[in-house]
């Protein structure tokens, strides 16, 4: 006798690729299979449910699959999102992008499809929808929400920016990383004598530079939530450099950082759905006037400088432990508030504690790093104090 269902899921992961995704996957794919439910994912974030067609004889294979233990069972050890992903938004569409069997139904130059989205998951016969991601993936899950489809999101991105929640997967792996090729790439600055600047994620928030040089892998770090000044910056790692028994001093700079009354550099004036152009080549201009400032701080003497982006470096492979865990942990809340009848909800780590909140939380608020609580603009560099009953990672969601 057939076992019956009790209803269906789906999963999809929108936006950056990070380590944890899989893991989050695994987790909700494996009890919800337990607890009764069919489980679908769908393909490439929200472009696979926006792109399928409504006719049960196409092969839509591309846009989603149904998930099994089996299936799932080993790729909660492996990194990135074995469901793909994309930074398709339905809502602002460009006319290329509409899928071939609705060109003719949508023809303008930006097109809003978010209706043919809620009518491919009933036809689907999705009951709650699950996805992971970012403040642009979640943005666009509140607009479904708002619209009657019961969501229950989990957040995701390395930059720990998701608003309401202290930690979002791909954050613990990112600054493991980055700590990591710091201290790899000290020993060919020690060995030369340089300025090492490395520039890594953070388009808004400067989590993922702070962290790493609280945690001692740089000097000072430049972050989007304040304009530094160029030749401040060259004056203290000048110093750091000559006190430095192996004359070498490293900065961190985030993406997304802008020198004082500049704004955020692009690599190309190309822009995503979401309205982000690529970021890149502020590490790159940093190390530039490093090198062109420096004599000035050095006795006239020029100091080279090793310039490295990491970029994907520290979003690919494997998870570290934290990333193992709290995506586990985070797919078993989405379906613990599922088996409840809850939806319209964010699960969070909260306080060391997890929990949930109401997902508009995603689009009403914004998280940042707190400049004056956290970060020292004279010495471009976090503060060390109070630490007391801060939680694990210090800087969070206020």
């Amino acid at each position: 006798m057939k076992k019956k269902i009790k209803g269906t899921i789906a999963i999809l992961t929108g936006g950056g690729d990070v380590p944890g995704l899989n893991s989050a996957i695994r987790a909700l794919t494996i009890r919800a299979c337990k607890e009764g439910y069919k489980v679908l994912g769908l393909r490439r974030g929200w472009a696979g449910i926006m792109e399928m067609k409504r006719d049960k004889k196409a092969d839509n294979s591309e846009c989603y699959l149904e998930l099994t233990e089996n299936i799932v069972n080993r790729i909660g050890r492996t990194g990135g999102t074995f469901l793909h992903s994309s930074r398709t938004r339905p809502s602002n569409l460009p006319k290329a992008n509409v899928p071939e069997h609705l060109k003719d139904k949508y023809n303008k130059e930006i097109n809003d499809l978010t209706k043919e989205v809620i009518n491919n998951l009933d036809f689907l016969g999705v009951d709650y929808l699950i996805p992971i991601g970012g403040d642009d993936t979640l943005s666009y899950g509140v607009r479904l929400y708002k619209e009657g489809v019961k969501i229950v999101a989990i957040p995701k991105t390395m930059d720990n920016d998701v608003p309401g929640t202290d930690y979002c997967i791909g954050f613990s792996t990112c600054v493991t990383r980055t700590i990591n090729m710091t201290n790899t790439l000290r020993t060919s600055a020690g060995s030369h004598e340089r300025i090492l600047v490395l520039e890594i994620f953070g388009r808004y928030a400067g989590f993922t530079a702070m962290l790493p040089t609280m945690a001692g892998a740089a000097n000072r770090c430049v972050i989007p939530e304040y304009e530094f000044n160029i030749e401040k910056l060259t004056e203290l790692l000048v110093k750091d450099r000559y006190v430095n028994p192996s004359k070498y001093s490293i900065v961190l700079v985030s993406e997304g950082a802008k020198f004082k009354g500049e704004e955020m550099m692009f690599s190309n004036s190309e822009q995503d759905q979401y309205g982000h152009a690529k970021l890149g080549g502020i590490g790159e201009l940093v190390s530039k006037e490093l090198k062109r400032i420096s004599p000035k701080f050095n006795n006239g003497k020029r100091i080279n400088v090793i310039n490295q982006k990491l970029g994907y470096l520290v979003r690919g492979g494997d998870p570290d432990a934290i990333d193992s865990i709290v995506p586990m942990a985070y797919g078993n809340l989405a379906l613990d508030l599922i088996l409840k009848g809850i939806h319209g909800r964010l699960v969070v780590l909260k306080n060391g504690r997890y929990d949930n909140v109401p997902i508009d939380i995603v689009t009403s608020s914004t998280k940042i790093v707190n400049i004056k609580k956290y970060y020292n603009t004279e010495r471009l560099r976090p503060y060390y104090k109070s630490f007391e009953m801060n939680p694990l990672f210090i800087m969070t969601s206020e």
